[in-house]
């Protein structure tokens, strides 16, 4: 039990990377605060939860809302008494983002509230708990976008991500005093409806496809992975770390044949 006696709250646990670390992190001895701004899916992933076995509590929270972030995290502590792992996962992807000219405004800054500020907010809200619990781990879901530019145009979600990326840094080296560490989880191209949806035609899967080393998409399942070992005490030396995990696609410099 890795995560044995360990509060842990997860956004856009409903579906892709939120569920499935929701699932392990229980497997693994947490107990789950669930949030996401779809009521049913965040039910559902509580109920799978609870029929395996473990404890999880749903709060429904749309991250780019200060008042939200507050209330999911007064939510943690109030359910479970304390919060120790933060894993702020919600983001979107629009099917309008493409490149600066052809973006409109109201994606930019619809991808920007969400995939950004909602990692602010968490954060602002969520660190004052993890010091009250006497520390804890931040995981913040950033993307291989972070450092390398994509094949398929996507501007908004592509600087929201380097977002993320600095933010984590930063936030890692002010509180690394307090017991408190923060690590930006950058996934490769996942085979989830998030980016199928983006990547809505076989021309498109098959131009992000060629660039990964190993030849196929990852899958949430993997990311759940590194982040229980982000979240666990056996990653107590590692912060302000970009935890790659893209199936080689940013240490590559042409693909195998």
């Amino acid at each position: 039990m890795r995560l044995e006696n360990k509060v842990a709250l997860i956004t856009g646990a409903g579906s892709g990377i939120g569920r499935e670390t929701a699932l392990l992190f229980c497997a693994e001895g947490a107990k789950v605060v669930v949030a996401d701004v779809v009521n049913k899916a965040g039910e559902e992933t509580v109920a799978m939860i609870k029929a395996n076995g473990g404890n999880a509590a749903y709060v429904h929270a749309d991250v780019s809302k200060a008042a939200d972030a507050e209330k999911m995290i007064a939510f943690a502590e109030k359910t479970y008494g304390k919060l120790n792992v933060l894993f702020n996962n919600a983001g979107i992807m629009h099917s309008n983002d493409d490149n600066a000219m052809t973006t409109d405004e109201s994606v930019w800054d619809l991808t920007m509230n969400i995939n950004l500020k909602g990692v602010f907010l968490g954060c602002k809200y969520g660190i004052p708990a993890l010091k009250r619990a006497g520390g804890g781990s931040i995981i913040n879901t950033a993307s291989f976008v972070a450092i390398l530019g994509a094949a398929t145009p996507q501007i908004a979600y592509t600087a929201s991500k380097g977002g993320v990326l600095a933010m984590s840094r930063e936030l890692a080296i002010v509180h690394a005093r307090e017991n408190i560490r923060v690590n930006a989880l950058c996934p490769g191209p996942l085979h989830t409806k998030l980016l199928m949806d983006f990547l809505n035609t076989d021309a498109k899967k098959q131009r992000r496809l060629v660039h990964i080393p190993m030849g196929r998409f990852g899958e949430a399942k993997e990311m759940a992975q590194a982040a229980l070992f982000l979240a666990s005490d056996e990653s107590s030396f590692t912060t302000g770390a970009t935890f790659m995990v893209d199936g080689g696609i940013t240490a590559a410099y042409v693909t195998p044949e």
